[in-house]
């Protein structure tokens, strides 16, 4: 099946969506023990969030990375992620969203929410030809996201092993039960237009329920 160039893609229900983040023990401990980011985490450091499992497994290199030994898998409410979108600049120029390289520098500065489009990784971490959405909160969105967006943090980190070491010993396709299902994520239209998304999943408005 065809996937489309920007297509948001994740583990979603009616009221939350769930993003990955990487982090050293000493910050990643105390936020799964408070359910919420506290000291050390600093909020004053942009927090980028990734709905692709895949994506955090490439940048953590699988948790073996340093300051990234524990994987986190963020609940956040579906109103506070699209928020987040509404106001976000792409974190480079782009001919088709922006007049010219002036007004998107102007966005840029003005902006706390910035968007990478980076390849979504294989099951081998490999790159593929379609791109994967990374999101960075800064300012103001950051105590936002901690103090009202955020509805659970749990500690992935085994599971991820658990992956990782399965995949290792696996030959050939790699099992459809093995990673978590990811699905396009329905999109108000006037917010996929603002990051620049080539999205067929898209719904036609806000839903006011959530």
């Amino acid at each position: 099946m065809s996937v489309p160039y920007r297509q948001i893609r994740a583990r979603f229900d009616d009221q939350a969506v769930t993003v990955y983040l990487a982090y050293s023990p000493e910050i990643a401990a105390p936020a799964v023990a408070a359910g919420r980011f506290v000291a050390p985490f600093k909020r004053g450091r942009m927090t980028w969030i990734k709905p692709s499992f895949l994506w955090m497994m490439y940048r953590s290199g699988w948790a073996a990375k340093p300051g990234q030994e524990r994987v986190l898998a963020v609940e956040i409410l579906r109103s506070g992620f699209e928020a987040a979108l509404a106001q976000a600049c792409l974190s480079h120029y782009d001919r088709d969203l922006y007049p010219d390289r002036a007004a998107w520098a102007r966005l840029v500065k003005a902006s706390q929410v910035r968007v990478q489009w980076d390849p979504e990784r294989s099951p081998r971490l490999g790159p593929l030809p379609y791109r994967s959405l990374q999101v960075g909160l800064s300012g103001q969105v950051v105590d936002r996201y901690v103090d009202d967006w955020i509805v659970g943090i749990s500690d992935v980190t085994a599971q991820a092993l658990a992956i990782r070491d399965r995949l290792a010993a696996v030959g050939g396709p790699v099992p459809p039960d093995l990673l978590p299902a990811e699905l396009p994520y329905p999109l108000p239209a006037a917010i996929g237009a603002t990051i620049g998304i080539t999205d067929q999943a898209l719904s036609s408005g806000d839903d006011e329920a959530r």
